[in-house]
């Protein structure tokens, strides 16, 4: 496993897992309508734009084959909160890798 800072050719492997996570995880929560509407594609846009704009820091999870299995991003706390400066914006990683202890390598 390795964990790096991403770059604008890694939008396409996030917004897979982005997408294909929400999938997996939130299936029986929320409608199968919404899941069954969401597109790589449109998250792809978002991902090129935050990656592009540069206010987010944005991870990826790699397994031993190079494919992004997993995210995260993080940035400014956005509600003016005093006690706080940061926060995690999303983590997300593929179902598959969930709860295999590979994160501990």
């Amino acid at each position: 496993m390795n964990v790096r800072k991403a770059s604008m050719g890694d939008a396409q492997g996030i917004a897979n897992v982005h997408v294909n996570s929400w999938k997996t995880t939130y299936k029986g929560i929320i409608s199968d309508d919404y899941l069954n509407s969401l597109e790589i594609n449109e998250r792809l846009a978002f991902w090129v734009k935050i990656i592009e704009e540069g206010k987010s820091i944005v991870f990826v999870a790699e397994n031993d084959k190079g494919e992004i299995v997993g995210f995260s991003s993080g940035g400014e706390e956005q509600t003016n909160d005093p006690k706080y400066t940061a926060e995690v914006y999303a983590i997300y990683i593929l179902e598959g890798y969930q709860k295999t202890g590979w994160a501990k390598n």
